[in-house]
C-alpha cells in the first residue's frame, strides 16, 4: 500500500521536490528510482524478512524505507542515540542480517550481527539511471496487514520492544493526518524529529510522500538549525515535541515573526506544558496544536486542528480511530470522568514482536489497546490527558498523578520544567518528590516551590521534596527519563 502510494506520487509529479537534506535534493522521480535500486540490492543481499535502517533524517532514509517495503520486507528504524549494546540487542530481536547506515555511525554498526551498507559509498548510479529507460517493478504482493515497519520503543521505562505496524495502519494514519491538517499543494514540511521516532516516521516521511509535498530534513535538532531552516526553506508545517519548542523559546535571537509563514505547528510525543504553549503564543503569536498518540497506534489518536482547537486538550479523536475511557473494572466512564484511555482502529499495532504475553496484556481479542494513559473527554469531545497509569501514586489512600503536580509547579514564574515521581513512605505509602529546572540559577528555593504548591494543591499532593537540577536525564527525543531521576534520588 505504501509503495503503491510512492509510485502514484511519482507518476503524478515526477519532477517535484520530494526531500532535501545537507547532501542535496531529490525529486519524487529520483527518490523512487533510488528506492527501486535499493530494493534490488536488498533482494540480492539479504535472506531475512527484516532490514535495519540506522540513518538520520535524510533522502537516504526515505529511499531505504520504501526500498525495504518494496522488497517485501519489514523496515526496522534504529535509534542512533542508543548504545552499541542496546542496538545489538534490538538487531538480535528483530533478526535482520543487513543494515543501511552512514560512516559516522560506524562504531555503532560494528556491534551489529549484520552486514552494513554505508549509503554514501553505494555505487547505484547505473541502476538509478536505468529506471529512466525502463518501468519500475510492481509493488510487492504482500498483505496490507503484514508488518511494514518495526520501530522499537525508546526504553525510557524498560527494555526496548518492537512494535509491529502494518502498511494498512500506517497508510490510514497518514491519510488522517493529511485530512486533519488540511494539507494543500503548497505545504512544505520541516522535519526535526528523527525518523526512528514514529511521529517523525509517519508525520515527516510517509505523510509528505503520500501527499506529494517537499520536506527539508534537519539531521540533528538545534534551535539555531530550525530557525535557519525556516529562513531558507520557508516551511508551512512543523511537527516537534514540546522540549524542542521549549528550546526554541530559550533562543533569545529568535525574531517575533520567525514562525509567521508556518501555517501549522504540531506538538506531540509527550505532554505539552501549559507554560510552553502560553509562552510560544505570547512570543511568536502562534498556537501549538497538541496531539496525542503512541508508537503502538502509528501514532496519531487525537489532534487539535485549525478548525477544532482547545488549549489544554489533545484535541478530538481523529476519524477511523475509536477511543473509550475505561474504569478500574473496564466499565465505560461517563463524560468528564477520568479513566484509562483505550484505543481501537486500523492504526493500532498488530502486537509486540516476539512478546505474545506482553501483547495479550495490552491488546484485547476485539482490538482494544490499553494505552496506560489516564484521560477524560469534555462535553464537546476534546480529550484531556491526566497522567500515566503506571506513574500514579497512592498517597494515604488517595490517587495522585504526577502530571497534575508538574503542571502546578510549571506555573511558577521561575520554573522552566518540572518532573515528579512517587517514592515509598512508611506512613503514607507513597509521597511525591519533584525535580525542577529553573529559568535562572538561584531564582527560587525548595521552600519557595513547596509553598507555591501548597497554596494550589491538596496537602497530600504537595511534594515532600523539591530537587533543583540544571537539566534532566533525557531519552533520544528529549523525553525525561524518570527512571534515572529515581536513581539520582537514591544516589543523593
Amino acid at each position: 500500500m505504501l509503495v503503491d502510494a510512492l509510485l502514484a506520487t511519482q507518476r503524478r509529479q515526477t519532477s517535484a521536490e520530494a526531500v532535501r537534506d545537507p547532501s542535496g535534493s531529490m525529486t519524487f522521480g529520483e527518490l523512487t528510482a533510488l528506492a527501486a535500486a535499493l530494493r534490488g540490492l536488498i533482494l540480492e543481499n539479504t535472506q531475512r524478512d527484516t532490514v535495519g535502517l540506522l540513518l538520520p533524517g535524510s533522502g537516504a532514509f526515505n529511499a531505504a524505507l520504501f526500498g525495504t517495503m518494496w522488497a517485501g520486507k519489514t523496515a526496522v528504524p534504529l535509534n542512533f542515540l542508543l548504545s552499541a549494546d542496546e542496538l545489538a540487542a534490538i538487531a538480535r530481536d528483530a533478526g535482520f542480517d543487513a543494515v543501511f547506515s552512514i560512516r559516522a555511525f560506524e562504531k555503532l554498526t560494528a556491534s551489529l550481527p549484520a552486514r552494513t551498507f554505508f549509503v554514501e559509498e553505494l555505487d547505484l548510479e547505473g541502476e538509478v539511471a536505468a529506471f529512466a529507460r525502463k518501468p519500475f517493478p510492481p509493488a510487492p504482493e504482500t498483505s496490507a496487514d503484514s508488518v511494514a515497519v518495526l520501530p522499537y520503543t525508546s526504553g525510557t521505562t524498560g527494555a526496548c520492544k518492537g512494535v509491529e505496524l502494518t502498511a494498512r495502519g500506517l497508510k490510514a494514519n497518514a491519510n488522517v493526518l493529511i485530512q486533519q491538517a488540511e494539507l494543500g499543494d503548497g505545504d512544505r514540511f520541516l522535519s526535526v524529529i528523527p525518523p526512528f521516532h514514529v511521529l517523525g516516521l509517519t508525520g515527516n516521511v510517509i505523510v509528505p510522500t503520500v501527499r506529494g509535498l517537499a520536506t527539508l530534513m534537519v539531521p540533528r535538532f538545534s534551535p539555531a538549525a530550525v530557525l535557519a531552516a525556516i529562513e531558507s526553506f520557508r516551511p508551512t508545517m512543523i511537527i516537534a515535541i514540546p522540549s524542542m519548542f521549549a528550546a526554541i523559546l530559550r533562543q533569545k535571537s529568535a525574531a517575533r515573526d520567525a514562525f509567521a509563514g508556518v501555517r501549522m505547528l504540531i506538538s506531540g510525543g509527550e505532554p505539552l506544558p501549559e507554560t510552553v504553549a502560553t509562552a510560544f503564543r505570547a512570543r511568536f503569536g502562534r498556537e501549538l496544536h497538541e496531539g496525542y498518540g503512541l508508537t503502538e497506534t502509528s501514532p496519531v489518536v487525537s489532534l487539535n486542528t485549525p478548525s477544532a482547537f482547545r488549549a489544554g486538550s489533545v484535541g478530538r479523536v481523529v476519524p477511523g480511530v475509536e477511543v473509550r475511557i475505561a474504569g478500574p473494572n473496564n466499565e465505560s466512564v461517563p463524560v468528564g470522568g477520568d479513566g484509562e484511555i483505550m484505543v481501537r482502529g486500523l492504526s493500532v499495532m498488530r502486537g509486540y514482536h516476539n512478546r505474545p504475553q506482553e501483547t495479550a496484556a495490552v491488546l484485547s481479542a476485539d482490538g482494544w489497546f490499553r494505552t496506560g494513559d489516564i484521560g477524560a473527554f469534555d462535553g464537546e469531545g476534546f480529550l484531556r490527558i491526566t497522567g500515566r497509569k503506571k506513574e500514579m501514586m497512592i498517597v494515604g489512600g488517595e490517587n495522585v498523578f504526577p502530571r497534575e503536580i508538574e503542571t502546578v509547579l510549571e506555573r511558577h514564574e521561575q520554573v522552566a520544567e518540572a518532573a515528579v515521581i512517587g517514592v515509598a513512605d512508611g506512613s503514607r505509602g507513597e509521597v511525591a518528590v519533584a525535580f525542577v529546572i529553573l529559568n535562572a540559577p538561584g531564582s527560587a528555593t525548595e521552600n519557595d516551590l513547596r509553598s507555591f504548591a501548597r497554596e494550589r494543591l491538596a496537602g497530600y499532593k504537595v511534594p515532600r521534596q523539591v530537587k533543583i537540577l540544571e537539566d534532566f536525564p533525557r531519552g533520544p527525543t528529549g523525553k525525561v527519563q524518570k527512571r534515572e531521576l529515581r536513581g539520582l534520588l537514591s544516589d543523593g
